[in-house]
């Protein structure tokens, strides 16, 4: 059982860092949609950083036939983890949602939603790989990722989809595309954490229009 009371200004020397938020408020959902951004910079209001070890970070606001979104682009490999995290709003009981798009990558593709974020080593992650077609989710504990829940999905490598996540205590509900995929319960990570974008080595992902409803 890991918790912590609040986490914010989350960096490291090795990270992409910027400080201003950049983001609307809609009744009680707080929107990411980027739309505001300048193209080839870390999105305000996240820090980018890797769990392992990463021979580069590599985040970005990119053009995507008109619309804006994140990229995460750099080519690592094995257990490196490439996280965009966004800093100041702690979430304990949520609904998140993002859209995702995998764009490329050999040894891993897609990407997901981490949260109740600690550290680059400690957090829940859901994500969907198009190579293995499935969902699965994780937790992160001192860098360690262990599998707790795992069903499979057809969606393929460049057709967007939305993670919806909701977490309410120790229960994890995970949706792909308003289709409940994954229920599952655990009791690691028990109080308010950080939510961010997730991928795997060289998976390079589209990221876009991340939704926080805070219960």
């Amino acid at each position: 059982m890991i918790s912590v009371a609040f986490c914010s200004n989350v960096s490291s020397k090795n990270s992409q860092v910027v400080v201003e938020d950049s983001y609307s408020q809609t009744g009680n959902d707080t929107i990411f949609d980027f739309d505001n951004e300048t193209e080839g910079q870390l999105p305000s209001g996240f820090v980018a950083d890797a769990t392992n070890k990463a021979k580069s970070i590599k985040w970005n606001i990119v053009n995507d036939n008109g619309n804006k979104v994140v990229e995460q682009q750099a080519v690592n490999s094995g257990s490196c983890y490439n996280l965009l995290v966004l800093e100041k709003i702690a979430c304990e009981n949520f609904t998140a949602s993002v859209k995702i798009k995998a764009i490329s990558g050999e040894e891993d593709q897609g990407g997901g939603l981490v949260w109740r974020y600690i550290d680059k080593n400690n957090y829940y992650i859901a994500r969907y790989n198009p190579l293995e077609n499935n969902l699965r989710f994780y937790r992160v504990v001192n860098g360690s990722r262990k599998e707790l829940e795992s069903t499979d999905s057809d969606i393929k490598q460049g057709e967007w989809f939305t993670l919806n996540i909701v977490m309410k205590g120790n229960k994890i509900t995970c949706l792909m595309n308003g289709k409940t995929m994954i229920e599952s319960t655990d009791d690691t990570f028990i109080s308010a954490g950080l939510i961010g974008f997730w991928t795997k080595a060289d998976a390079v992902t589209y990221f876009d229009d991340l939704k926080i409803k805070i219960e």
